[in-house]
């Protein structure tokens, strides 16, 4: 029987999420500058996430970290919207409905935080996502908004909350 436990990070989970994400990137060829593989705060995402009206929650599949995602609410962007960002689950732990579990916790506490719309930055080697992000109401967008600094990321996505 799988145990699957979601919950906010802590310190002790920076080396383990971040190696999950570059882990992640590297499986799709993806690891490149401008994504969030050499961004330097993704060594320390509990320190990031220590922001005001930002989260991450990691996800535990039988006690070991496969995955995390988060809301951020990233420079530039309009009052009332915020990012979902670093949204990464290990292949040995997809199909399970995690990356869906995530993005809808997370979708529920923006919302009680005050946003009104999220929006996230992708790829699209990560056809999967993609797929999961449109089955879940983001909509595809023209342009980047706000200034993640991840100028890699060519595919754009909102949703209404």
């Amino acid at each position: 029987m799988k145990r699957v436990e979601i919950k906010e990070i802590k310190k002790t989970d920076n080396e383990i999420i971040a190696r999950v994400i570059r882990d992640v990137l590297t499986e799709h060829g993806v690891n490149k500058p401008g994504t969030v593989f050499t961004d330097p705060t993704t060594d320390h995402l509990f320190e990031l996430f220590e922001k005001d009206k930002s989260f991450y929650y990691i996800v535990w599949l039988n006690e070991q970290i496969v995955g995390g995602c988060g809301v951020f609410p990233t420079k530039g962007l309009a009052e009332g919207c915020a990012e979902l960002v670093k949204l990464y689950v290990l292949k040995k732990a997809r199909g399970l409905g995690l990356g869906k579990e995530l993005m809808e916790r997370c979708a529920e506490n923006a919302k009680k935080l005050g946003y009104q719309k999220l929006y996230l930055e992708t790829l699209p080697e990560l056809s999967n996502a993609v797929k999961l992000y449109e089955s879940l109401g983001y909509e595809r967008l023209d342009e980047p908004l706000g200034d993640s600094g991840h100028f890699a990321c060519n595919l754009w996505m909102l949703k209404e909350l």
